[in-house]
């Protein structure tokens, strides 16, 4: 199992709904965060995006001289942006890193928050535009010179001589919980990422998604997203649970759960109707209150560390291998997790980092990049 942790660069804090005891993102508190769980033996950390988030690409970036092992999940928007330039930041992080950079594609979202960003693709068509935006940035990364023409991107000799470490590509993860997000996964990218649902509805995604990777012969791998609230005991992780929303007012539930059914997200939609129930409890210790007010994965595993750690395997055994945690405030959680469930868990320690080999035998003082010499 690859246990992945969450950076909150949106901001943190003992409470959802509530600015009481909240942490601002700063620099100095991502560090923390990324240090701990560089030292702890997570495989890697989850950095989001959004309007509302420091830019990962520059938090990452900012973070590698202060990790040793720690992978960056980097979540992208690619409607935000054009192929060649995504695969230069890609290949620019993996190689400054030591191949320690994974993307994490975020194809849908809020229509309102895209149009802020000048992009009004429906629903379908941001899939598939993702799609043609993939297929570019992994040639230019596998070393082709790139002529292509699609309905959303086209490029004319597209190059990026400066590879990555990790060969072809950086690994893709992409989540999606609609058709077209299983048909854009399983014919372009690596990881399958989802929410964690009910582990029956998780299993269906999953079935579906292999069935359509293998009509391309493809085999994928899969990653879950949750939260945790882990105590010593079951009565107080559920104290825990009930602490973490004790600030939340009906106002705010409302308000929020009136945005999120605005997204054209099919995923979201799923969390949003598992936090609308009455009894949040949706499955054996799986609870949908973090869905009350926060967007994206809106539950969490609550119990013991055997009740935690038995609900993980129980994912693991639907073919998940990469599991992104998180839980409030992340610092301190990251510590109680690893101390909790990593003895209870197969984790797998992440490798060390790589050395970047050079592409090119020269750079010109005015930086014009020259075709490496083959040797004779």
């Amino acid at each position: 199992m690859d246990i992945f942790w969450f950076l909150p660069v949106h901001g943190d804090g003992p409470y959802l709904g509530s600015q009481i005891d909240s942490r601002a993102a700063t620099l100095a508190y991502l560090t923390e965060i990324a240090q701990a769980a560089d030292r702890r033996g997570y495989h890697g950390v989850l950095v989001p995006c959004g309007k509302a988030c420091e830019e990962p690409y520059i938090v990452s970036a900012a973070l590698i001289a202060a990790t040793e092992r720690l992978r960056f999940l980097v979540a992208t928007r690619p409607s935000s942006m054009t192929p060649t330039f995504a695969a230069r930041l890609a290949a620019g992080l993996d190689r400054l890193s030591g191949g320690r950079f994974y993307l994490n594609v975020v194809a849908g979202g809020d229509a309102a928050e895209l149009a802020g960003d000048g992009v009004f693709l429906d629903h379908d068509a941001r899939y598939a535009q993702a799609a043609e935006f993939f297929t570019v940035w992994k040639r230019v990364l596998a070393g082709e010179t790139v002529d292509f023409a699609g309905s959303h991107v086209t490029v004319k000799g597209a190059t990026v001589p400066l590879r990555p470490v990790q060969r072809p590509h950086p690994p893709l993860f992409f989540g999606g919980s609609s058709p077209a997000g299983h048909a854009a996964v399983a014919e372009h990218f690596d990881t399958y990422l989802t929410w964690a649902e009910p582990p029956d509805a998780v299993a269906a995604k999953i079935a579906d998604v292999r069935a359509r990777a293998a009509a391309h012969g493809r085999t994928l791998s899969y990653g879950l997203r949750v939260n945790i609230i882990v105590r010593e005991t079951e009565a107080e992780a559920w104290a825990a649970a009930e602490k973490l929303i004790s600030k939340i007012d009906r106002g705010a539930i409302e308000a929020a759960h009136g945005a999120f059914r605005r997204f054209e997200s099919e995923g979201q939609r799923r969390m949003t109707e598992l936090a609308s129930r009455a009894d949040l409890v949706v499955a054996p210790n799986l609870w949908a209150g973090v869905g009350l007010v926060r967007g994206g994965a809106g539950t969490a595993l609550v119990g013991n560390p055997r009740q935690v750690a038995d609900r993980l395997l129980e994912y693991r055994d639907l073919g998940i291998d990469s599991f992104i945690l998180s839980g409030y405030p992340h610092l301190e959680e990251a510590h109680r997790v690893a101390d909790l469930l990593f003895p209870l868990l197969p984790v797998t320690a992440p490798p060390p980092a790589a050395q970047a080999a050079p592409d090119v035998a020269f750079v010109s003082p005015f930086g014009d990049l020259q075709p490496a010499r083959s040797a004779s």
